[in-house]
Order: C-alpha cells, then sequence, then structure tokens
C-alpha cells in the first residue's frame, strides 16, 4: 500500500507540474494593433519561409562568383591489369606487312593528378553574377510584398475581432433589454394587465437571440485563433486585444492619381516585374556568351608508377609538370545557341507584357479601392443619424410605455429597430476600416 500511495503521490505531482507548466505556456497575452503587425513580421512562417529564398539567392551570388575564380583538382587512379596493353611498333613478334607489338610495363599502376585551371576570359561570368545579384534583389523585394499582406491580413482580423466583440456586448445589452421586458410581460400577465402574446412575443426574442451570441463567442475564439496563427507564435497562447474600434479624425479620401503614383513606384510586386526585365537582359547576355570563346590557364602536376604485385614501395615514382593556357573557341552546336537568345528575348517580351498588364489591373484596383472608401464612408455617416434616431426613438418609446402610453409591440419594435441600427453602423465601420486596410495594401504600405 505504501508504495502505491507513493506511486499515486508522484503521478499528481507530475500532472500538477504539467499543468503548471501549460497554464504558464497558455498565459494570456495583450496585444495592440501595431504589436499583433510587429509579431507577424517576425513570426509568420509563411515570411520565414520566403525568407529563405534570400538566402538562396545569396548562395547564387557565390555561385556566379566562382566563375571568375580559379579550380584546383586532385585525381587518382588504380588500375589492375590481368593482361598487359599491348604497345604497336616494339619486339619481334608479326612477320609481313603485320605491325609488331610487345606487352610491357607492370600489371598494377598508378597515377595522382594535381590539376589547376584559370579563367582569365570568360563571357559568361558577369551577365550570370548581375542576374544572380537581380534575383537577391527580386527575393528581397517580393519578401517586402509578402510582409504588406501579411500586415494587411493582420489588421482584416483584429478589426474583425474587435467588431465581434462590440457586437456581442450590443447582443447582451439586447438580451438584458428583452430579458426585462420578458419580466415585465409576465408580471402584467400574472397582474391581469397584460396580453399572452406580449410574453410569448417576449420570450421569442429572448431565445432568438442566445444562439447569435452563441455563434458570437465561437467566433470570437476561431477569430483569435487566426490571428495567432497569422502572427506565428504558440497555438496555446490566449491573446486579449487592447485596442477599441476608433475611427481616426480628419482622414481625406486620396485621389485616383495620387493613389496610383504611389501604388506604381512602392508596390513591391510592380517592382519585382520591373526587376524581371532587367533578369532578361542579363540572360540574353548569357545566352550571347555562350557563342563567344573562353580563355584559361591551366597547369597539372602528375605522379604515375608501375609494380608488380602492387608493390609501389619498391617502385619508381616519375613526375610530369606542364603549364599552358587553353582557349575554346564555339564553331557549331546544332543552332543551340541562337534558340536560347530567342527564348531569353521572348522572356523579356513576356516581363513587359506582365508589366504593362499589372500597370492597367492596377487602374482598376485603384478605381475600385477609392470607390469602396467612398461609399463606405457616406454610409458609415448615414448609419451614424440611423443609430442616433434609433436611440431617441427607443428612449421616447420606453418612457411612453413607463407611463402607459405605448404599447408593450411599440417598444418591442422600437428595441429591435435600435439593436439593427448598431449592428449596421458596426457594419459600416467595420467596411470602411477595411476599405482604409485596402487602401494601405494598394499603396503598397504596411
Amino acid at each position: 500500500m505504501n508504495t502505491r500511495n507513493k506511486i499515486v503521490h508522484t503521478l499528481l505531482l507530475s500532472a500538477g507540474i504539467i499543468l503548471s507548466g501549460v497554464q504558464s505556456i497558455a498565459q494570456s497575452l495583450s496585444l495592440s494593433l501595431p504589436d499583433a503587425v510587429s509579431l507577424a513580421i517576425k513570426n509568420n512562417r509563411s515570411l520565414k519561409l520566403s525568407g529563405l529564398d534570400i538566402d538562396k539567392a545569396s548562395e547564387e551570388i557565390r555561385v556566379a562568383r566562382s566563375l571568375s575564380l580559379p579550380t584546383a583538382n586532385v585525381g587518382g587512379q588504380y588500375l589492375h591489369y590481368f593482361v598487359m596493353p599491348a604497345f604497336f611498333g616494339f619486339g619481334g613478334s608479326g612477320g609481313g606487312d603485320k605491325i609488331p607489338y610487345s606487352r610491357i610495363g607492370g600489371r598494377d599502376q598508378f597515377a595522382a593528378t594535381l590539376s589547376v585551371a584559370y579563367p582569365i576570359y570568360n563571357p559568361s561570368a558577369k551577365p550570370v553574377l548581375r542576374e544572380a545579384q537581380l534575383n537577391q534583389q527580386a527575393s528581397k523585394t517580393a519578401q517586402k510584398g509578402n510582409e504588406v499582406e501579411v500586415a494587411a491580413a493582420v489588421k482584416r482580423v483584429y478589426l474583425g475581432l474587435l467588431v465581434i466583440d462590440q457586437r456581442l456586448q450590443l447582443q447582451y445589452e439586447s438580451l438584458e433589454r428583452n430579458e426585462k421586458a420578458l419580466q415585465d410581460a409576465r408580471s402584467l400577465l400574472a397582474q391581469g394587465r397584460g396580453l399572452r402574446v406580449d410574453t410569448l412575443r417576449a420570450y421569442t426574442s429572448v431565445k432568438n437571440l442566445q444562439p447569435d451570441i452563441l455563434k458570437l463567442k465561437y467566433a470570437l475564439q476561431v477569430g483569435k485563433q487566426q490571428l495567432v496563427t497569422l502572427m506565428g507564435i504558440d497555438s496555446l497562447s490566449q491573446v486579449q486585444l487592447t485596442d477599441s474600434l476608433v475611427l481616426a479624425k480628419d482622414e481625406p479620401i486620396p485621389a485616383e492619381a495620387e493613389v496610383y503614383e504611389d501604388a506604381k513606384t512602392q508596390r513591391p510586386d510592380l517592382q519585382v516585374l520591373a526587376i524581371s526585365q532587367l533578369i532578361s537582359d542579363e540572360q540574353i547576355q548569357q545566352a550571347q556568351a555562350q557563342r563567344k570563346p573562353t580563355v584559361s590557364l591551366i597547369g597539372q602536376y602528375q605522379l604515375q608508377s608501375q609494380a608488380k604485385g602492387a608493390n609501389f614501395f619498391d617502385a619508381y615514382w616519375p613526375s610530369a609538370t606542364f603549364a599552358g593556357a587553353q582557349v575554346v573557341v564555339p564553331l557549331f552546336s546544332g543552332y543551340k545557341h541562337q534558340a536560347r537568345i530567342s527564348q531569353a528575348k521572348i522572356t523579356k517580351d513576356q516581363s513587359a507584357v506582365r508589366l504593362n498588364d499589372a500597370q492597367q489591373q492596377l487602374k482598376t484596383e485603384v478605381v475600385q479601392v477609392i470607390a469602396n472608401l467612398q461609399e463606405t464612408f457616406e454610409r458609415m455617416k448615414t448609419q451614424v443619424q440611423v443609430k442616433e434616431t434609433a436611440k431617441l426613438s427607443y428612449d421616447i418609446i420606453q418612457y411612453r410605455y413607463s407611463k402607459g402610453v405605448a404599447s408593450r409591440l411599440e417598444l418591442t419594435d422600437a428595441e429591435l429597430a435600435l439593436t439593427t441600427a448598431q449592428l449596421n453602423y458596426l457594419e459600416a465601420v467595420y467596411e470602411y476600416l477595411a476599405a482604409r486596410i485596402e487602401l494601405d495594401r494598394t499603396r503598397g504600405r504596411q
């Protein structure tokens, strides 16, 4: 029994340690919107993945530079002949028109070679290096574009969570008003001063709100998990939003021409397309360089030996050394080089078409963004007036109901109109702020 108690005690203690560790891991994290964007830029997994492309581009630059650097190789070869190779022109074998031959040398042969080559003229080296550098620049620019997209996604999710939280509060307020109305209706029905249909209507309103509240709670949980995933932090972390849903004052809507010019110069995706044209130029230079000669300085040091029975310790080890220059002139390659030049030029034309098409699509995108911004701003102003009117109407009808002048049906309708107006205002605010986020994304800003 003592041993069993010790085991149970140990298990309980271990479980307590694990639970305390989980609680410490799942501790709450207070986040403002700038904090959330900063964490996402730092820890987002897709950004880390695209950041590795920059590292790959850096290694490509090293590979390109190697075309202008010397190379050295060490080689070794061991051969065992079962039948010695024949050397013609030696010995007394043969007769008539036959050329005599003889088999000389050792059955075991070994050779070691050190070769060095230094390219003093390689027409492909500079275009390859420039292409690698442009690829690195394109990777860095694409990374900036990915950061803009991730920042916009974080802002949208964060904003959506604020709206859900506000809607949840409004639904609780509406539930509180309807529960009070249900209590009043039941009280009046018990006193014989109210109708049963009023009680049923109030009961239905209360029950209809409960599923909506539950749905909003789950949506809040899912939204926070999406935010945690975007930020790249531990999925067990619980986040608390510190910002509130407010509108910045005096935010003028920019002109379409201004937004288009900003986007054309700042959008990373357009910059990548422009860089791709420069890359195509370098690819053309590389293809043309394949038709030019290459010049290299070469040298070699060789040791060789032959022995019987692999006894190289007692064998001779003569050496041979040479140095010189090597020129390779391409004469004919089956029109391969001409085809590659044509392919590179076609790729450049495609890059130009893509850039032009992207700029034309950008014009349409800017028009759409500005139109959405103007429409949501006007709708938000209208919803402000509707919300204030609905609140005033509800207060008046509530006062009249308390004096016995208005009916329960009028109060229920006024409460529904107030809740609807408040929710519509929240939706208008969300769409306006989302349009602002889309404006920044279109401009290429975080």
